[in-house]
């Protein structure tokens, strides 16, 4: 008898049949692939914040481990060729869908599971103006409306809840109140504890770079990527390749039972998230304060847009 893997045995609690299980076997991987070393069981009960961009502690990942994590998919022309790169190298990852995208293209959330990775959430439709700009009424119903677009397309139903219970703000803007909602849920909200800053227009070898660069200093962590970007699907072959020469290992992340543990920021830790969105709002909110500057709000509501708000963020 076959012995159900943590994947396996996840998708099978989830009423899924990834095309692997199925057929009763898991897609092999040659001893160059990268491969996915072990599966992390997040639990989310009474919530929990991860991600050192955002809050004071992140998942107790090991040296040089890293868990890849993609927002805004589904995307007819990108998502796919991220996902063909992390297929040939057997890699799971987590994508935070928003629900308009996800409504558009079913098929391609419904391959995200069948491959194998994680499908959170990212509201249904991505607001410019972020949830900490809107009223905590509207922000918790854009987010349900996320919750049951991504739960349609993936298994063609929706039902009070997500089915996988990870969530992530646009732009990180998080309030205390959408906090504490989503907690009372039992939802489990993911920053990220470092940025492939791919909102940022460049080639794919400059990001490449970059994120090496980054993964070089923190020696692993919750990786931010965006599987609607083109540079960043056109780098993932590589990038993955690079992951493996410098000896860093791959977490899949899937749902379990009670609470999840976590790890300490270090001494002297402060919320990045926050200095960057407040010197955006002050700046922005300022403008529109000026006499005669009859644009200030559309010019305050793109500059605030969830994607761009870490732009003012210098690359290491």
């Amino acid at each position: 008898m076959r012995t159900q893997t943590p994947f396996l045995a996840f998708f099978l609690a989830m009423g899924l049949s990834p095309s692997w299980a199925a057929e009763g076997h898991q897609p092999v991987c040659g001893a160059d692939a990268l491969g996915t070393s072990r599966t992390l069981s997040v639990g989310p009960r009474g919530g929990l914040e991860v991600g050192l961009k955002t809050y004071p502690q992140t998942l107790p990942l090991r040296d040089h481990e890293v868990a890849l994590t993609f927002d805004d998919g589904p995307n007819a022309k990108t998502t796919p060729m991220v996902l063909d790169a992390l297929s040939h190298e057997c890699v799971k990852a987590t994508f935070f869908l928003i629900g308009r995208h996800a409504q558009d293209l079913p098929k391609l959330v419904q391959r995200e599971i069948a491959d194998g990775h994680a499908v959170g959430h990212h509201t249904f439709s991505h607001p410019a103006i972020t949830l900490r700009r809107m009223s905590t009424a509207a922000a918790e119903a854009d987010i349900d409306q996320g919750f049951r677009a991504d739960d349609l397309a993936a298994y063609g139903a929706a039902g009070a809840g997500p089915r996988v219970p990870f969530f992530r703000f646009p732009g990180f803007a998080d309030t205390p109140e959408v906090d504490r909602w989503l907690a009372s849920r039992n939802i489990a909200v993911f920053g990220a504890d470092l940025w492939a800053s791919d909102w940022q227009m460049m080639t794919p070898a400059t990001e490449l770079a970059l994120v090496m660069g980054r993964l070089q200093k923190t020696k692993g962590g919750i990786v931010l990527f965006h599987d609607t970007k083109s540079s960043t699907a056109r780098m993932m072959p590589a990038f993955l390749r690079a992951l493996k020469a410098n000896g860093y290992r791959i977490v899949a992340l899937v749902p379990g039972d009670g609470t999840a543990q976590t790890r300490a920021a270090p001494a002297g830790w402060s919320s990045e998230t926050d200095r960057i969105i407040n010197q955006v709002f002050h700046a922005e909110d300022a403008k529109a304060h000026r006499p005669g500057d009859s644009d200030a709000p559309a010019a305050r509501h793109a500059a605030t847009a969830p994607d761009t708000l870490p732009k003012r963020e210098t690359p290491p």
